[in-house]
């Protein structure tokens, strides 16, 4: 049985696509966090590879997660909301100069 505002929310893939700061050879990626204009830390998560690609530019580097190791990046990394499929305005995208 759904609950009421379960409607709302969006559905989730088993796996998902996250922004990272430009991958360091060796290194596992770094997870991109956004500050919001309220303070909170939000974690920004895209359902798909082209909506990411739509929503941040071609140029963002990226990480695939498994939807159920997202507990795991809240413990190492917090955050306090999560945003989904969420477009950035062109001055935070990345370009191939900070990617």
């Amino acid at each position: 049985m759904e609950s009421p505002d379960s409607a709302d929310r969006p559905l989730i893939p088993p796996v998902v696509y996250l922004p990272c700061r430009a991958p360091i050879p060796g290194a596992d990626p770094t997870v991109e966090m956004r500050r919001l204009e309220d303070g909170r830390v939000a974690l920004l998560l895209y359902t798909a590879l082209d909506r990411l690609a739509r929503c941040c530019g071609d140029d963002q580097p990226w990480a695939l997660y498994r939807t159920e190791d997202l507990d795991a990046l809240q413990r190492d990394t917090p955050f306090e909301v999560v945003m989904v499929d969420q477009e950035l305005p062109a001055h935070l995208r990345h370009d191939r100069t900070t990617a």
